[in-house]
């Protein structure tokens, strides 16, 4: 039969090859596409950030509908494709996921698919959500630098847990990041700084801080059960607990039981600036980006996604 355009045209999909599932062999992922009788344009990365290079030009040509196929990183990458210096490059472009990476913490806050055949089967209709997205400003060796997140972002120990993370083998799949924290919290250090939650400020101790669009991090961890990305706010979690208050907490945060918490403070804001006495790594999506000081901005209704 001949291949189908979905209602929001023909499919340009960006395949990770170096994704945890499916996109490995992206010959197969290929062949899940023609037995969906879809209408697609297969495109594999070869190297790190290549999938943002990839969205870029997809939407300077004229796509409309973007299809990340990995995990978080790539949906990251893809993202950051689609979006310009202040928001969307095209307003009408849609993403579509299909979950085939070690993580699929974006997918979990929307109810999306996790595997690749069902994944697939979800890319056509007409659904979507606009919904907002996250932009940190961080602080690198050559001076500022800005990345957009759809998921979450985080600094300090989190952070350092994802450098870790990445070092370890990515057959371990989701166990790498619960692996990299064990590792992390025997060597990490607290520091002190300050946070402004909009017109809102703490000072004191920081361990963490976790600025989330969305719910999940980590392979399952519900960091942030309050968290919606349609309610034009940031869930902002100020860390400050000892090690021993992680080790406590570490089994409630894949149900989204450690807070109420007092060595959690909760804010809600659009604008969160952190700045700390020690530098402290800033990651997104799973991603390294730089250090403090950084500036984590909310855009509402910044992209569609479909869902």
């Amino acid at each position: 039969m001949r291949p189908v355009s979905p209602p929001f045209g023909k499919a340009y999909v960006i395949v990770n090859r170096r994704a945890g599932k499916g996109a490995r062999h992206p010959e197969e992922f290929e062949k899940i596409l023609a037995g969906a009788e879809l209408d697609f344009d297969l495109h594999v990365t070869e190297r790190r950030h290549h999938a943002v290079e990839l969205a870029r030009q997809a939407i300077e040509d004229g796509w409309t509908y973007l299809v990340a196929v990995g995990g978080d990183g790539t949906i990251h990458e893809v993202v950051n494709g689609m979006m310009g210096a202040e928001g969307p490059r095209n307003p009408e472009a849609v993403l579509g996921v299909v979950s085939a990476g070690s993580g699929a913490d974006f997918a979990r806050t929307f109810g999306l698919p996790d595997d690749v055949d069902h994944g697939v089967g979800h890319l056509t209709g007409d659904g979507f959500v606009d919904i907002d997205l996250g932009r940190v400003t961080f602080t690198t060796d050559g001076g500022e630098a800005t990345e957009w997140f759809p998921n979450i972002a985080e600094s300090g120990l989190g952070a350092d847990v994802v450098k870790v993370a990445e070092r370890l083998p990515r057959g371990m799949g989701r166990s790498r990041y619960l692996a990299g924290f064990w590792i992390t919290l025997a060597r990490f250090k607290a520091t002190s700084g300050t946070v402004v939650c909009d017109t809102r400020t703490y000072e004191g101790r920081i361990t963490n801080l976790v600025v989330a669009n969305c719910q999940f991090f980590g392979g399952g961890m519900h960091v942030a059960p309050k968290a919606t990305p349609t309610d034009g706010r940031l869930d902002v979690l100020i860390q400050i607990g000892t090690k021993a208050d992680y080790v406590s907490a570490i089994t409630k945060v894949f149900k989204g039981n450690h807070i109420p918490s007092p060595v959690i403070k909760e804010y809600k804001a659009r604008r969160v600036e952190v700045t700390t006495t020690t530098p402290l790594r800033v990651e997104a999506d799973g991603e390294l980006l730089g250090t403090t000081p950084a500036t984590f901005q909310l855009y509402e209704k910044a992209l569609r996604l479909k869902v």
